[in-house]
């Protein structure tokens, strides 16, 4: 049996996820999980990357416990966040995640080198106050002596290759999140880096999906108790999530559903017009040069962090199901930075709907109502945005991730864009890890091959409209 390992890691939670074929179809076993966050580290919200690639470690040695070592592994996180390394390959300051404050006001210190109009139409890249663009500029305003010592800037998945292989590369869909890179010729934008004032120097080689780092190094083969070859996927998890969508046809839509939703479409071209930028949609990279043209939506990560705070410790299927029993109207701006990270969301939420003169919510089940209609809202509106910039009907809608079981979502999704809704596979980041392997080491001809293996292996439900 050949086994593919993919390494899945996401904002509140990593898996090792191993693959193999059973005939045509394509089966996954769950080998490791483990809990991930931010926390407070020198006044900043940070990842802890020790304790993360330890995780790693375990995860591969129960992989040889298991007596089931994979002939391939890949890793995939998510997008923007980065570490910055010495002449010695050591961490300089903190990896400081994404929802940290620190990017606060650095927007005005890139549009004062180059507008905000002509930093899209050179990258493509909707604006998000956490894109590496910020936090880059955050380091140079702030801690200055970094960026004069750093030798090598690593996004995180490429960072852990690193440390597997000892290989120093950039995977190209994460590298487009940073928002220094160009959709023309797929590499970094090194004019636009120059004109930030980061070093150049610091920027490793851009590597398309699929390629291969080589084996693993002694010392983590010593540990593990066996020697893989490491293959970059989409290491951007929506990247890895987009492959698994299991539809080959070019009117598709998706929206990979979990802490963030990304809803959109592949495109060949990107669309980096001032029409496209005014909606917020961005041109990411995806697999095989491919453009995933979609828009970030703060997703489940409202319902996450309110559960958080209820009186009960409900399941989702119980939140969900309690959430369809109710009628209050209300409905919140999803994409409103006010829910990125609020010390309460539940207050939040309350707060919005009486500013804006409408029903507040007070139980546990009608705050969870308020974050599903809002966010299927966002779809319908989503959706119709994209009908209107590219000029075509979409006649339906694939939900994939760990959202795709949100019942209650999903049904209230096809009501309110009146199309249909096709749900699952669940795991699909890391099936599309999975399958980037399988492609890269021939068990698949192509993308279109690998999606219709996805289609046979897993169960699809389907909402109508009502």
């Amino acid at each position: 049996m050949e086994y593919y390992l993919a390494i899945d890691i996401g904002a509140s939670s990593g898996r090792h996820i191993l693959g193999h074929l059973n005939g045509d179809r394509l089966v996954l076993e769950e080998i490791h999980r483990f809990a991930n966050g931010m926390s407070e580290k020198d006044g900043h919200l940070c990842w802890d990357v020790d304790y993360i690639f330890g995780e790693i470690i375990t995860g591969m040695k129960k992989c040889k416990q298991a007596g089931k070592i994979p002939v391939c592994m890949g890793i995939d996180t998510w997008a923007v966040d980065f570490v910055l390394l010495d002449e010695n390959d050591k961490i300089i300051g903190n990896a400081v995640g994404y929802r940290d404050k620190r990017t606060m006001g650095t927007d005005r210190k890139v549009y004062g080198i180059i507008s905000e109009e002509d930093l899209y139409k050179r990258t493509g890249i909707q604006k998000q106050m956490f894109n590496t663009i910020y936090q880059l500029m955050a380091v140079k305003e702030q801690n200055p002596q970094y960026l004069e010592k750093a030798e090598s800037l690593l996004l995180l998945p490429d960072y852990f290759n690193f440390l597997l292989t000892g290989v120093k590369k950039t995977e190209y869909t994460n590298a487009t999140t940073t928002q220094l890179l160009s959709p023309e010729t797929k590499y970094w934008d090194y004019d636009l880096i120059g004109r930030m004032g980061y070093p150049i120097r610091i920027f490793r080689e851009i590597i398309k999906p699929g390629t291969s780092l080589g084996m693993l190094k002694d010392d983590v083969i010593n540990e593990v108790g066996f020697n893989c070859e490491v293959i970059a996927p989409a290491t951007h998890d929506t990247g890895s999530a987009v492959v698994a969508v299991p539809s080959t046809r070019e009117d598709t839509v998706y929206i990979s559903s979990g802490t963030w939703s990304l809803m959109g479409i592949e495109r060949t071209e990107p669309d980096c017009s001032i029409n496209s930028k005014e909606h917020n949609f961005t041109n990411e990279g995806g697999y095989d040069f491919r453009f995933r043209y979609l828009k970030n939506i703060m997703g489940l990560w409202m319902i996450q962090s309110a559960m958080k705070e209820f009186e009960k410790n409900y399941s989702y299927a119980e939140i969900c199901s309690l959430a369809s029993a109710e009628t209050i109207s209300s409905v919140v701006n999803c994409n409103d930075e006010r829910f990125l990270v609020p010390e309460s969301m539940t207050a939040e939420i309350k707060n919005y709907c009486k500013e804006t003169g409408q029903p507040v919510p007070e139980t546990d089940a009608q705050i969870a109502a308020v974050i599903y209609n809002s966010l299927a809202i966002c779809y319908k509106n989503t959706l119709e945005e994209l009908e209107n910039i590219t000029g075509r009907k979409y006649g339906h809608i694939h939900i994939i991730g760990g959202g795709s079981d949100a019942d209650y979502l999903n049904s209230i999704t096809a009501k309110y864009s009146n199309r249909k809704v096709y749900a699952g596979p669940k795991e699909a980041t890391a099936i599309g890890n999975i399958l980037v392997q399988m492609i890269s080491t021939k068990k698949f001809a192509g993308l279109t091959d690998a999606r219709e293996c996805v289609r046979r292996s897993f169960e699809i439900k389907e909402y109508e409209p009502f």
